[in-house]
């Protein structure tokens, strides 16, 4: 979703720049703020005791991340970090309710994102729960070239690493890897030069 960069200038947001790894926001913290990228990409993941991380989304131009807890008053289910130097965008809850209570386009908007977002999520666990990494990887790759539109019949070049891909499926890089080589074997991907084609 992007809101109208004059219109959260208006409002009073301001615009700071992060460098690549730099936190936004850390899992637990009070939802305070509306954040949407000027430029550059953040990542969204959580972590577990032995320190494995699941990246629960990356977020690039143009995209606000982060919302749902705004307005249910609680805290960040998950960290935020830079992927990549970044310029962000930063208005307060309050100015953000204000701007949905102004402009129903805009609130209108982000029901639309916001129910995107389940339906994506539900799609995702539901193939988390599948034990077979074929089938998450493929799904994985499936629901990337969904969410950006790229014609199904045509193999598309997959922008993630191996280690990314694990941190979304929940898997072992090295399952990834294996896997990835099998499917490359049976013409279910491309792999040229080691980048990954679906």
């Amino acid at each position: 979703m992007q809101i109208d960069l004059n219109l959260l200038f208006t409002w009073g947001a301001i615009a700071k720049k992060y460098k690549k790894n730099d936190i936004i926001f850390y899992e637990d913290d009070l939802a305070l703020f509306y954040y949407q990228i000027i430029e550059g990409s953040v990542r969204m993941y959580n972590s577990n005791d032995e320190g494995k991380e699941f990246t629960q989304g990356i977020f690039c131009n143009g995209n606000s991340f982060g919302e749902p807890p705004l307005f249910i008053n609680e805290v960040y289910p998950t960290t935020a970090v830079a992927a990549k130097d970044s310029v962000i965008i930063k208005l307060s809850k309050e100015k953000l309710m204000k701007i949905l209570e102004d402009y129903p386009s805009v609130k209108l908007s982000f029901l639309e994102l916001m129910a995107k977002r389940i339906y994506n999520k539900t799609i995702s666990t539901k193939q988390i729960i599948n034990q077979k990494p074929e089938h998450r990887i493929k799904s994985f790759l499936e629901n990337y070239k969904k969410q950006n539109q790229l014609c199904n019949a045509e193999k598309s070049p997959i922008p993630y690493t191996r280690q990314e891909i694990a941190d979304f499926t929940g898997l072992r890089v090295e399952t990834v890897i294996r896997t990835l080589s099998e499917m490359n074997k049976a013409n279910k991907v491309i792999i040229d030069k080691h980048k990954l084609y679906f």
